[in-house]
């Protein structure tokens, strides 16, 4: 979820990529914790482009995963076809070799690692975020995926309880006004429902 939100709103009514520069990308990555996590890794343009190429690759999958509700306003529009976002995310997750490997301390449960025989930590990145949206999308999460529809909203978000039709609060309070400034406009115009007459 966090690669994919790396499209977001910039709350001024535009879209903002925070991979859209090396810098960017650098900041991106030097603030995850998890799978992402690179500690002081500096990205390069290839490193930005092939963590892109995943994003990509997630969103449009994210994108097959609500549907046939409306996908993610933001990119909409350039979506990879379904089939070449899985070769990539597929070809991503294939770029390291792992394999799992069992911690059992005396005291304490198992736990699992993966030991990579990769060398470069750029490519393990990838592979990581590759492989983390590998578990998200065939796992349980993947049905309460949702793409925000709020004004200007262009996040995904797992939905938390029955009733939640927005990623935050804030999004849940614009579409409200939203829908009552277009009732309003539209009797005020006379477009909207008719009024009631006590």
């Amino acid at each position: 979820m966090e690669l994919a939100s790396t499209i977001r709103h910039d709350g001024e009514g535009g879209v903002v990529d925070d991979l859209a520069t090396v810098r960017g990308t650098t900041r991106w990555i030097q603030q995850q914790t998890g799978p992402a996590s690179a500690g002081g890794l500096v990205a390069d343009e290839e490193l930005r482009a092939g963590i892109v190429d995943v994003r990509g690759a997630v969103r449009a999958l994210f994108a097959r995963v609500v549907s046939p509700a409306p996908p993610s306003p933001a990119d909409a529009h350039v979506l990879m076809p379904a089939a070449e976002a899985l070769d990539r995310l597929n070809a991503a997750a294939a770029r390291e070799l792992v394999a799992p490997q069992l911690d059992w301390p005396a005291e304490g449960a198992p736990a699992a690692r993966l030991l990579s025989a990769e060398d470069d930590p750029r490519v393990r990145l990838v592979a990581a975020l590759a492989r983390d949206a590998v578990d998200f999308l065939s796992g349980p999460e993947r049905e309460q995926l949702r793409a925000c529809h709020a004004p200007r909203c262009v996040r995904y978000f797992i939905k938390s309880h029955g009733r939640q039709e927005w990623c935050r609060p804030s999004c849940g309070n614009r579409a409200r006004v939203a829908r009552h400034y277009e009732r309003t406009r539209g009797a005020a115009t006379g477009e909207g429902p008719p009024r009631r007459e006590p």
